[in-house]
């Protein structure tokens, strides 16, 4: 069974987690997620247990568990949902067009819309 671990400490090592799971039972694998640019954690990560009696006695136990002075959260991790291939822009920019005098318009935000030509006077 794949388990989702959250708010780890930021300091908090792979085989620390393993060692706090291996309590309970075998463990297949540990990874802590971590920032491509920085390598730091993004504090949380899975582990994975062979044996799904064992892993929810595992997250029965640990959730809620204090480490390092954070209260962490410990869950069945849930599948990925599928994506498809093409990509999402979702965040589209608004932003306005050009006024009378060609000069960029007003800023738009998130999913604003806006971008119409301003007019800005007589035609």
């Amino acid at each position: 069974m794949n388990i989702f671990i959250g708010s780890l400490p930021f300091s908090i090592e792979e085989a620390d987690l393993r060692e706090s799971f291996e309590a309970y039972g075998p463990v297949s694998s540990v990874k802590i997620i971590t920032d491509r640019e920085t390598g730091r954690s993004k504090g949380f990560g899975f582990v994975e247990m062979p044996d799904d009696n064992e892993a929810l006695k595992a997250i029965e136990e640990l959730n809620g568990a204090t480490v390092q002075g954070r209260t962490i959260v410990v869950n069945k991790a849930e599948p990925r949902p599928q994506q498809d291939n093409r990509r999402s822009f979702g965040n589209n920019r608004g932003g306005g067009g050009f006024n009378r005098n060609n000069n960029r318009g007003g800023g738009g935000g998130f999913n604003r819309g806006g971008g119409d030509y301003n007019r800005g006077g007589n035609y």
